[in-house]
């Protein structure tokens, strides 16, 4: 069942600069109970696609008319762009739609306990007293593997380590019980052993409560472990979109080959990392035709002139490429 339908997704913003490209085009499903892995190096348009869907982005961002997100519940449908009251927004904001965001020290209030900004946001959605949202909280702060949940409640996110202030940070995301869970960088800032603990409970949490997941990073290793399909991101544009397995054992853009090259490789330590030259530009300089093309290594003159539309390279695996499509055969 399709949760979430985001289509021709185009984002700009009015700068003193001038009015800036950030998302150009976007599309992509996300089904119950389904997570899909959003990759991409800083700059190419995650997270302010992920807000999009949560409506967050500033008052200076401007939608294009053709930009559709689609949030398809039991209760109805929502066109979550044309919401423009905040109390209509509440559905996407902490209601059917929850976000885990990047640094949890900056997201909890540091003057207020971890509890009490939890007790808030429930009573906030939900028609509860206080003493069900107390409940609430405890017994979702020890499902995501708090040790000694009441005592954690009453603490500061300061008083917390990384990895358990993570894990409150998705216990109070939970908490309203969500059809869909951004998560933008979870684990990040996390040691290794913290990272797989988190990707294990999102595991569990997507079968658990069938929900579906956005699980936003720059690490392929990490979308590899958790993520059933997964769509690759540069500046501002999904450039190739599939499988995980069929992506990773198959990729049908540079850029995704120039991301799984650059991951250090176990079965061959000795051998070098090979980093995709050049920097990602910035959207002031937003290149003409294919976006990747000043970086990649079989850029044809085409490239340059022409913009690649997604071009089906497997079952469901899609990339945006001129060369790969000319030497797999396809159009």
């Amino acid at each position: 069942m399709t949760l979430l339908k985001v289509d021709n997704l185009t984002l700009q913003f009015d700068t003193d600069e001038g009015r800036i490209t950030a998302v150009g085009g976007v599309s992509f499903e996300v089904n119950a109970g389904e997570v899909l892995g959003l990759v991409g190096e800083s700059g190419s348009g995650k997270s302010v696609t992920a807000k999009s869907i949560m409506h967050l982005n500033p008052g200076n961002a401007v939608y294009s008319p053709e930009s559709s997100v689609i949030l398809k519940l039991d209760e109805g449908t929502i066109d979550v762009l044309a919401l423009k009251q905040a109390r209509d927004m509440k559905v996407v904001r902490g209601g059917a739609v929850s976000m885990i965001f990047q640094e949890p020290m900056a997201s909890f209030a540091p003057a207020i306990t971890i509890g009490d900004q939890m007790i808030e946001q429930l009573m906030l959605h939900k028609d509860i007293t206080k003493k069900e949202a107390v409940k609430i909280s405890i017994e979702m702060l020890d499902r995501v593997g708090i040790s000694d949940a009441a005592k954690r409640f009453k603490q500061y996110a300061f008083e917390l380590s990384g990895g358990m202030r993570q894990r409150a940070m998705i216990a109070m995301a939970l908490s309203t019980n969500p059809k869909l869970l951004i998560a933008d960088e979870p684990t990040t800032a996390l040691d290794v052993t913290i990272q797989a603990q988190v990707i294990d409970l999102m595991k569990g949490l997507v079968k658990d409560f069938g929900m579906g997941i956005i699980f936003i990073t720059h690490d392929l290793g990490v979308i590899a472990q958790t993520a059933d399909r997964v769509a690759v991101m540069y500046l501002g544009d999904i450039v190739e979109q599939g499988p995980v397995r069929e992506v990773i054992r198959d990729p049908a853009h540079p850029y995704t080959q120039g991301l799984l090259n650059a991951l250090p490789k176990l079965d061959d330590l000795d051998s070098p990392l090979t980093p995709i030259p050049g920097d990602i530009p910035s959207p002031l300089e937003r290149p003409n035709g294919c976006v990747f093309h000043t970086r990649c290594s079989v850029a044809e003159p085409r490239c340059s002139n022409s913009i690649p539309t997604m071009t089906a390279m497997g079952d469901n695996h899609s990339a945006a490429c001129f060369v790969e499509a000319d030497k797999r055969g396809v159009s």
